[in-house]
């Protein structure tokens, strides 16, 4: 038997990334550490320009991305990208899922091993 008396509770799942538009958000900055044009963002994640600017102010405040407004040329540009904070947060979230799925594919496969008995 485990020590932990909650092995499944995974409270390293950080909810303020676990949504999903956040999720991929974060996994779209985190593999560009110049940060991307607003433009590219909603169209990566595949979000309404309302619904990109809520979740990046909830991810700003949370200091796990940094929002940059200035001009190219002429043209306002706002460019995101993921802070050093929130790229270890965003690692540690990662490692915690990548638990999830070990513990689900180990008790997937136990669960395979176990003859089924019907009455």
């Amino acid at each position: 038997m485990s020590a932990d008396p909650a092995p499944f509770a995974y409270d390293g799942l950080d909810r303020t990334i676990h949504e999903k538009a956040r999720l991929g958000i974060m996994t779209s900055l985190v593999g560009h550490a110049k940060g991307l044009a607003f433009g590219d963002l909603k169209r990566l994640c595949g979000l309404t320009d309302g619904n990109l600017s809520r979740h990046l102010q909830v991810l700003e405040e949370a200091g796990l991305v940094a929002i940059d407004k200035g001009y190219e040329g002429k043209r306002p540009l706002t460019t995101c990208r993921i802070t050093p904070a929130g790229r270890q947060r965003f690692l540690d979230y990662l490692a915690v899922l990548e638990r999830v799925v070990r513990d689900a594919g180990e008790a997937a496969d136990a669960s395979e091993a176990i003859p089924i008995r019907i009455a």
